[in-house]
């Protein structure tokens, strides 16, 4: 079994892949995107951080955030927010996965794989790098054309912000850049 460790910097800034249970599209809806606002929301009552970016596709999410100063557990947040959308999403009437008798002895449903991928944000430019592959994500795996149409997005956020135009990732530049940090994330 590999040797897993994984870095905890306090007020660092970390960018994640949050995985479904076999990779089940159960996430690009309205539904789901109430139900992981408001674990978010509920998390971040407890135990604060700062949510950077976040896009939810069918089958995962991915997340950049910023880490409170004296805090680094994101694995802690990431646990309570997982439990809280998949009581929410099932009290709903969402769907789950089959499980196995091995996840019903470690109480785990249907919902999330038992891991996540993070990436510890090193400087200003994998943090930007990270940013804009999150962004360019849904157009990456083929659900639209341009990055503005998918609305389970904050690249409508970022784009209120000033921080992107509306067409970005549409152009031939872009694309371009993005290119060079499509093997970035999952």
């Amino acid at each position: 079994m590999a040797d897993y460790r994984r870095c905890y910097v306090p007020g660092g800034s970390f960018f994640f892949t949050v995985v479904t249970e076999r990779r089940a599209g159960i996430l690009a809806n309205d539904q789901a995107r109430d139900c992981l606002r408001e674990a978010i929301r509920h998390c971040r009552q407890y135990l604060p951080f700062r949510v950077d970016a976040l896009v939810m596709l069918p089958d995962h999410v991915h997340a950049i955030w910023t880490m409170p100063q004296d805090d680094g557990d994101y694995s802690k947040r990431w646990g309570i927010i997982k439990k809280r959308f998949t009581q929410n999403w099932l009290a709903s009437g969402g769907s789950e996965q089959p499980v196995t008798e091995s996840q019903l002895r470690y109480r785990r449903r249907g919902i999330w794989q038992r891991r996540f991928w993070e990436h510890a944000l090193r400087d200003e430019r994998d943090y930007q790098n990270h940013f804009d592959y999150l962004h360019f994500n849904p157009v990456k795996h083929g659900l639209v054309n341009n990055v503005s149409d998918w609305p389970y997005s904050s690249f409508h956020h970022w784009v209120k912000q000033g921080v992107y135009a509306m067409h970005w990732g549409s152009g031939i530049e872009d694309r371009i850049h993005l290119d060079d940090i499509r093997n970035t994330g999952e």
